[in-house]
């Protein structure tokens, strides 16, 4: 046993002291990472500066919300010069990362948290260049006490007219709160325009807003 140990050993010790193997590995845990949801190779900002408040508020809701998630979408610009290869086609992937948004109840149908434009770190991840990150929005998922079968109220704002401080309001069906008939987990985008749905619904529904405003780091 002591003999076939040693080998392998060995093996170990060579794998570990050699860089671009260390380096392959690292970059195949990433992309698994990234496979499952998660940022990789791409580090957040240890100083960020510019701050938004985003603004959360309900109106009319058929009850309250145990669980209200914010979230910030940042996306590589140039991922033709920094973002990996795919093998099987030749092409750069495109890099993308949601960073959690800590939205805090100050007020009754009321949430506020801080996001960062500059969250995500400009660096050469992959060897072929600086990745260039830019903010591309931010968004938010309302649950009524958490439970996986529940419907999942969901509201996004493109980066532009967020931080240009224009207010986002869509409208939802109190008929899917807290969750809706044969379709659990139901994810309800809801609509800009109250028309949109059947006169029926038009004075059961309630509205999910999105706004931010700049503020000192």
């Amino acid at each position: 046993m002591r003999h076939k140990m040693i080998p392998c050993l060995a093996l170990l010790l060579l794998t570990a002291c050699n860089p671009e193997t260390a380096m392959n590995q690292e970059r195949a845990a990433a992309e698994a990472d990234v496979a499952q949801g998660g940022r990789g190779l791409a580090k957040l900002n240890p100083s960020p500066r510019k701050a938004y408040e985003l603004v959360l508020r309900l109106k009319d809701a058929p009850g309250d919300f145990a669980v209200v998630e914010g979230v910030a979408q940042y996306d590589v610009t140039n991922e033709d010069q920094c973002g990996h290869i795919e093998p099987a086609t030749g092409t750069a992937a495109r890099i993308t990362s949601q960073e959690p948004v800590e939205l805090r109840k100050v007020a009754d149908g009321e949430y506020r948290g801080t996001l960062y434009v500059d969250r995500m770190l400009d660096e050469d991840y992959y060897g072929r260049g600086v990745c260039k990150w830019e903010f591309t929005g931010a968004g938010a998922m309302l649950k009524a006490t958490g439970a996986e079968e529940e419907t999942r109220f969901l509201t996004f704002v493109d980066a532009k007219p967020l931080t240009e401080g224009g207010a986002h309001t869509l409208y939802y069906p109190d008929l899917v709160y807290p969750k809706a008939d044969r379709v659990p987990n139901f994810p309800a985008s809801g609509e800009p325009d109250r028309s949109n749905y059947a006169a029926d619904l038009q004075d059961k529904l309630f509205t999910i807003t999105l706004s931010a405003s700049e503020v000192a780091p």
